[in-house]
């Protein structure tokens, strides 16, 4: 059984200046590619790269779990030599980082319908979950061939699976079953490259997380960058449904 925790929506969290949990759409590598005469998977080749530097710049900044949506289950939709190309590059990025999380205290964890992907990509993301288990520096999560309406469709039919008899399901029991129902819900979510919604991410998680959109493109999001997301965070006031003066007392 998971960790149980607390939604935002049944009690009011600690919040700190520096956010626990970090959630990135890494939007913009093809229109980046593009503005230089480069082929789309050029910009995603770069991101890829980008992710180390963040990764870094988050365990610098002290934040324990960072998210990053990689791989929808609507990419699939994308030409199919850009797909492939995406299925190359996650292959290499499993087989040439792992030494190096574990060296930065990193913990892989990879969340999604993994079944759609070939067999060796659900084996080295097997390998890297298992080899990367003990590092508690900072939890570094990759969304693939995942959705939130999935997400919370799978919640449900795990629950009804280990709860044949019962018939009201709570929130509480269902946050349980989330793929990521045992960290704490993001407190900043960031989309990289213009675009401002949410595209089907995290969406239970998500109710009181801070936004923050930006135009910069994805392989130019750098150290800088998330520090000026985190200070916006910062100058925000999160009142979980209170009033300014009750959060302020």
């Amino acid at each position: 059984m998971l960790r149980k925790l607390i939604s935002p929506t049944q009690a009011i969290p600690e919040v700190a200046a520096v956010p626990q949990h970090i959630a990135i759409i890494m939007d913009g590598n093809g229109r980046w590619a593009k503005k230089r005469l480069l082929p789309r998977v050029a910009g995603h080749a770069v991101g890829v790269k980008r992710v180390r530097d963040i990764v870094k710049a988050c365990a610098a900044q002290g934040v324990a779990y960072l998210t990053l949506f990689a791989f929808s289950s609507e990419n699939w939709r994308r030409p199919e030599a850009e797909v492939s190309r995406l299925m190359e590059l996650f292959v290499e990025a499993l087989e040439d980082e792992v030494d190096r999380l574990i060296q930065n205290g990193v913990r892989l964890n990879v969340v999604g319908d993994l079944t759609r992907f070939s067999p060796r990509i659900q084996e080295l993301v097997t390998a890297a979950e298992v080899r990367t288990a003990g590092c508690n520096r900072l939890t570094l999560t990759i969304a693939a061939n995942y959705g939130g309406r999935w997400d919370i469709l799978n919640a449900v039919n795990r629950w009804r699976a280990a709860n044949p008899e019962a018939t009201v399901i709570d929130e509480t029991s269902l946050t349980e079953y989330l793929s990521l129902g045992d960290i704490p819900e993001p407190d900043l979510f960031i989309r990289t490259g213009g675009e401002q919604r949410i595209s089907n991410f995290m969406l239970w998680q998500l109710a009181y997380t801070e936004l923050y959109f930006t135009d910069i493109y994805w392989p130019d999001f750098n150290a800088e960058a998330l520090a000026a997301a985190i200070q916006s965070y910062q100058h925000r006031e999160r009142r979980f449904g209170r009033t300014s003066e009750q959060t302020h007392a």
